[in-house]
């Protein structure tokens, strides 16, 4: 991707002079130690930060970044009230909360995608999401779903932890110390971003913390181990964009879950995770007490470790308070996908041939202009949200909008689907809501594995001109997000809708919440103000003169009136 913003970083660093902090004033390190359990609140609303020494407003829950971890145990119930307080009309003052990975069958209402499963949630306003995650337990996540909102920070961990782990014997450590967040971090607002045509972050947060380039010295995340302690490590790849090459010098990790589903245990010694995914990987701390570099190099143009950037620090007990002196080795073992193997009835279901599934699905993704197409359309988010179509009788895809996005399925059947990458662009991460799915062939790769893929809810369909396959079953009725998890991707119409049995789907999620009802007329009567990003468009326009760059018109967010008029 080019750095778009890259040749105005001096520019916008001088501009922002007061914004820059120093090293004592940083973001505190103690912020994702701060758990809340499964039912509870979240105050959305807006605060200035400096994760990485840059301070600007962000979009936070709780005020801090990343959000609280939500933890619960397997079986719990979920009831969260999502409180809008939103007041910097820079950036977006609606909201919606998807809680990545959970399947939400029974209750597609509450899957939290804005103009798919819900209108979105005005300022002032609040929803609760009531769920269950039945038999789920593992790795999560919650973000906004509302166009490219969560880049400006509303993104958290979700854990699902299970006293009757299988695997618990790997391990001796497993709480909120354990739980490792990815993410990209951004100087401008997400609505300025969203009008180019490409767009690079400043900076990775690490636990919420990073440093940029040319930036200060400022702190960086520490995970404090004990000597003769074996740890799972729960990364979460949290990113807006780039996907991430994630290790610790000096010690190998064993893979025990992807996405939510434990995997037979894998030795590795580095692992890409993209834009979504997620690993449990088991630490054994069985090195000199010392400090360790942690290592999450993004795919992003020039990259480096330089002066800390794109690191976290791994502090045995009993060592020094300072800095790494470690050095990165080559990968021997890296992680590849192919490798990984469900635990827990493995197999993909159907006939173990590719194309005889019930219903055999082929997409093929290209773009055009600066925007997505999936099988020649990009997805226009309509103005009544899908499952409110279906709700209200539209049935059949042709009476389904936005046309050509929808694919009705029917229930109970094998889905195989195929997605090539036909644009110049990737790795892209394909997220389907609802499942998991097993990846009968990864990108980059001949082979097909039917008997025990890896299973998750996160793929990669590769560079220009690879593939990926996946299987699935279709017994969960509504309609399910299929999208790239690269939200400025997404914004361009990177997406499709599943919709699943929907004459059935009345029956399977039954009568939504009054509260759910609401949401659209309160959501329809807002004004350009009210729904936020005032002034993107110039704001854009003036940095793009500056940069000697071209603007691109949004699709996102489905609107009243649009960004540019903003």
């Amino acid at each position: 991707m080019m750095p778009i913003l890259g040749v105005l970083l001096p520019l916008l660093h001088l501009a922002h002079a007061a914004s820059i902090i120093s090293q004592s004033h940083s973001y505190p390190l103690n912020s994702r130690s701060i758990t809340l359990g499964p039912q509870t609140d979240l105050v959305i609303a807006n605060n200035f930060i400096a994760p990485d020494g840059f301070n600007r407003s962000s979009t936070l829950v709780g005020g801090m970044f990343p959000g609280p971890i939500i933890a619960a145990q397997k079986g719990d119930q979920f009831a969260i009230n999502v409180v809008n307080q939103l007041t910097d009309d820079s950036m977006f003052q609606s909201t919606s909360v998807h809680w990545h990975g959970i399947f939400q069958n029974g209750t597609n209402y509450a899957d939290g995608v804005a103009f798919v499963t819900q209108c979105p949630i005005a300022q002032n306003d609040s929803f609760l999401y009531t769920f269950e995650a039945q038999n789920q337990a593992g790795t999560y996540w919650y973000h906004s779903h509302y166009s490219t909102q969560y880049c400006d920070g509303l993104r958290g961990a979700l854990i699902i932890y299970d006293p009757e782990d299988p695997l618990s014997y790997l391990y001796d450590v497993d709480d909120e110390t354990t739980v490792i967040t990815l993410a990209d971090w951004y100087h401008t607002a997400a609505p300025v971003l969203n009008h180019f045509r490409t767009v690079t972050d400043d900076s990775t947060l690490i636990n919420g913390l990073g440093r940029y380039r040319g930036g200060p010295n400022s702190e960086l995340a520490v995970v404090n181990v004990e000597y003769g302690k074996r740890y799972r490590l729960r990364i979460i790849a949290m990113s807006c964009d780039p996907y991430f090459v994630f290790s610790i010098d000096n010690h190998n990790l064993t893979v025990i879950e992807a996405d939510g589903v434990l995997t037979e245990p894998l030795l590795v010694d580095s692992l890409p995770i993209l834009a979504g995914q997620r690993y449990s990987v088991v630490l054994n701390a069985n090195q000199p007490a010392d400090n360790y570099w942690i290592r999450a190099l993004p795919n992003t143009v020039n990259a480096t470790f330089s002066g800390g950037q794109n690191s976290a620090i791994l502090r045995y007990h009993g060592a020094p308070v300072a800095e790494p002196t470690t050095n990165q080795t080559q990968s021997t073992i890296p992680l590849i996908e192919p490798n990984l193997h469900a635990l827990i009835n493995p197999g993909a279901p159907g006939i173990p041939e590719y194309g005889k599934a019930d219903i055999n699905l082929m997409m093929v993704v290209n773009k055009t202009n600066g925007f997505f197409y999936i099988n020649d359309v990009a997805f226009q988010p309509p103005s009544v949200p899908v499952l409110l179509q279906i709700l209200s009788g539209a049935q059949e895809a042709t009476d389904l909008l936005p046309d050509g996005s929808v694919y009705v399925l029917e229930p109970n059947k094998v889905v195989e689907l195929t997605m090539i990458n036909g644009a110049n662009f990737g790795p892209h991460p394909i997220h389907l809501h609802g499942h998991t799915f097993d990846v009968v062939q990864s990108t980059g790769y001949d082979s097909f594995n039917y008997v025990n893929p890896v299973r998750r809810d996160v793929v990669s369909i590769g560079v220009e001109n690879q593939q990926m396959v996946i299987r699935w079953i279709t017994d969960n009725s509504g309609p399910w997000f299929l999208h790239c998890h690269i939200d400025w991707h997404l914004k361009d119409g990177f997406a499709v809708v599943m919709a699943e049995s929907p004459s059935e789907t009345q029956k399977h999620i039954g009568r939504p919440p009054t509260a759910w009802i609401n949401l659209c007329p309160i959501f329809d009567s807002l004004t350009p103000t009210q729904i936020g990003g005032v002034n993107s468009y110039q704001e854009a326009e003036n940095i793009a003169i500056a940069a000697g760059d071209n603007l691109t018109t949004t699709l996102f967010p489905n609107t009243n009136s649009t960004l540019e008029d903003s």
